[in-house]
């Protein structure tokens, strides 16, 4: 299914994307925020491919590793969006602070 290839090729497009700015980023909590939205794309790309191998391959073998590699990618990105939620207060925080400094 071409659809599932497109979108798990943007997910891992945007797993390089968020992964290049949490190098260039210098606060901490600004990292680990752009760090829980690359491991959501991770997931995302994951499950995703997970569910590629699902519909190519249509036997026991294909069905258990695609169900697998969909586990790790739900995984993935429910870890990722509970770290995106514990950092992004945190984040507006230091921007704001950092804001009334520069005024």
């Amino acid at each position: 299914m071409p659809v599932l290839i497109l979108l798990f090729i943007v997910a891992f497009i945007f797993y390089i994307f968020y992964k290049i700015k949490v190098f260039r980023s210098k606060g901490h909590s600004e990292k680990q925020w752009l760090s829980a939205k690359a491991s959501m794309s991770l997931g995302f790309f994951i499950a995703l491919f997970g569910a590629n191998q699902i519909y190519i391959r249509l036997s026991v073998p294909g069905i258990i590793v695609g169900t697998v590699f969909i586990l790790l990618g739900i995984i993935n990105i429910w870890g990722g969006y509970k770290k995106y939620k514990h950092y992004l207060p945190l984040l507006i925080v230091k921007t704001e602070q950092s804001a009334r400094q520069d005024r």
